[in-house]
């Protein structure tokens, strides 16, 4: 046999490879959403009509829900911390959230709210506007029979300056990067809702400067740049 057949048959080998690779990371997709929307891994689904919104994956990195990949809504503008920063920001507070309380202002796919429920936190709050995330939210929550997560459809800001101030253990707060009038508010109301010793996790489409966080009575305590996110872990001043 030639040179040029043994060339061949590799390539048709490493084509076959790749196409089962796909293939099998293509149901592994299928049986995520399944097991988030309630249905048994193998189950026939419709199929989406053109146009719908597809379904995406966060991953949970550490805690009693390690490795679980939790298929999500997509949305426009909807941007999951990424894992890096997540591990990141866990590593920064602690593997162990063991009877905190965690508000998550801007839930979206759930990620940092669920990341801190399966590091422990004895209750988290996942604040979300758009109501098919809300929904989604509430899916995934009895999926994994979180207790301590409650899901609530609204604003964000409004709910933490509305509720009880210095609560939160841990806030985290991170805007759709293209809404820039959300963040000087949002930095406020969970200045407002942390308590003294506890963290504010800032993540935006820049760096924050001293001066501007100690307008709210915040200082950076901790800070991380991943491409184009910029991720804080602030506290109150003087703690």
């Amino acid at each position: 046999m030639g040179r040029n057949s043994y060339r061949n048959i590799e390539e048709a080998l490493a084509l076959e490879a790749r196409l089962k690779r796909r293939e099998a990371y293509k149901q592994a997709e299928a049986e995520a959403a399944a097991a988030a929307a309630g249905k048994k891994p193998g189950a026939k689904n419709k199929p989406a009509k053109p146009g719908a919104g597809g379904s995406g994956e966060v991953r949970i990195i550490g805690g009693q829900w390690r490795r679980t990949r939790l298929a999500v809504a997509q949305r426009p503008g909807l941007r999951p911390t990424p894992d890096r920063v997540r591990e990141t920001l866990f590593n920064w507070l602690g593997q162990d959230l063991g009877g905190w309380r965690c508000f998550d202002a801007f839930a979206g796919t759930g990620a940092l709210g669920f990341e801190a429920a399966s590091r422990g936190a004895a209750q988290v709050r996942m604040v979300e506007q758009d109501a098919g995330l809300a929904q989604q939210l509430e899916r995934l929550t009895q999926h994994l029979k979180a207790e301590g997560v409650h899901v609530q459809r609204g604003d964000g800001i409004a709910a933490l300056t509305q509720g009880a101030a210095n609560y939160w253990h841990a806030v985290f707060i991170d805007p759709p990067f293209t809404m820039e009038a959300l963040f000087a508010p949002a930095v406020k109301a969970a200045a407002h809702a942390v308590a003294d010793d506890g963290f504010v996790y800032l993540e935006a489409p820049k760096a924050w400067t001293d001066a501007e966080l100690a307008e709210f009575g915040l200082q950076q305590y901790r800070y991380l740049k991943a491409g184009n996110v910029h991720a804080h872990l602030l506290k109150k001043i003087g703690t």
